[in-house]
């Protein structure tokens, strides 16, 4: 007799995710910026990684492989075989097709199928400062398919304007942005980085009740004068990992993701510089294992504003 699956035998009190994002050899983005947090913050974490590239394709080069719908397919029923299917979080990322986000779909159902209380938290990466990085069809799955069964959505400016069709120009957009994403489906919505006047701001929007109105907040985010890859990705995770242990409270959960954040950026943007590279002359990596502190237990420097 084989011995019991542990994480699912004594699951850990906080929970067991399966994420669905890319993955580099080096560098944090995806699901290596995503999965290392996690699991600091005491989630079970089974990352699929949609491709397995040598670098992030920033470089001048990359190399590796794209996972398609039907072997992301074949991943699930492995599991599914073996009693293995039982999560209480989704996490997805980037995806780069139709097909591909369609059979995400189809592992929403069937996820749900196992565990009726699955919260999935999507991460619609489309697209930053005006410009799409996938197909243009990929707009409408997300906004027709994928937002309706989402749980809580992370998208930036630029994706909430293609999801709501409402550009956001000022605070009051970006809570009637949220607010028709409630509409649609997810109870919770954090626009992640809006651009606002030379301030960075996160708004976040909790439904706790249908046809309730929202508590929505914001948070002023002081700029860092550098541009880094995976943060989208690693700011979803945390929001995943605090808003689970926080659950009425998405503005506390948002305080202690964007206080990781901030810190683990700081602390990349300064050993850049200790190292004699200027930050504002390329892409920086993000310094994930030195800051294994600050995601643990970060201190609280931003708080959030309630909104009336």
């Amino acid at each position: 007799m084989s011995p019991p699956i542990l994480s699912l035998a004594l699951p850990s009190a906080t929970g067991r995710v399966l994420s669905i994002q890319s993955h580099t050899v080096q560098g944090y983005v995806g699901n290596k910026s995503a999965v290392f947090p996690l699991q600091l913050l005491g989630y079970d974490v089974d990352p699929i990684n949609s491709v397995h590239f040598s670098n992030h394709t920033g470089y001048p080069t990359f190399k590796g492989q794209v996972l398609n719908g039907e072997q992301l397919w074949d991943l699930i029923e492995g599991l599914e075989e073996n009693e293995l299917l039982y999560y209480t979080h989704l996490l997805t990322g980037y995806i780069g097709s139709v097909s591909f986000l369609n059979t995400v779909l189809k592992v929403v159902d069937k996820l749900r199928s196992a565990n009726p209380k699955l919260i999935y938290v999507c991460d619609p990466v489309m697209g930053d400062e005006g410009k799409l990085y996938v197909p243009q069809e990929l707009v409408s799955v997300y906004r027709e398919k994928v937002v309706p069964v989402a749980s809580m959505l992370t998208p930036n400016q630029f994706e909430a304007e293609q999801l709501t069709g409402l550009r956001i120009q000022s605070e009051r957009d970006g809570r009637e942005a949220c607010n028709i994403l409630h509409a649609a489906g997810p109870a919770r919505v954090v626009i992640t980085s809006i651009n606002m006047n030379g301030k960075l701001l996160l708004i976040g929007s909790h439904q706790k009740n249908e046809g309730q109105a929202p508590e929505q907040f914001k948070i002023v985010i002081p700029m860092i004068p550098a541009y880094f890859t995976g943060t989208g990705d690693l700011t979803t995770a945390l929001l995943l990992g605090w808003s689970n242990k926080y659950p009425e409270h998405l503005d506390l959960a948002a305080e202690l993701a964007v206080s990781s954040l901030q810190a683990v950026l700081h602390r990349t943007m300064n050993d850049y510089i200790s190292a004699g590279h200027d930050p504002k002359s390329s892409s920086l990596e993000i310094r994930l294992i030195q800051s294994q502190d600050e995601i643990r237990n970060p201190q609280v420097e931003l708080k959030a504003e309630k909104y009336d």
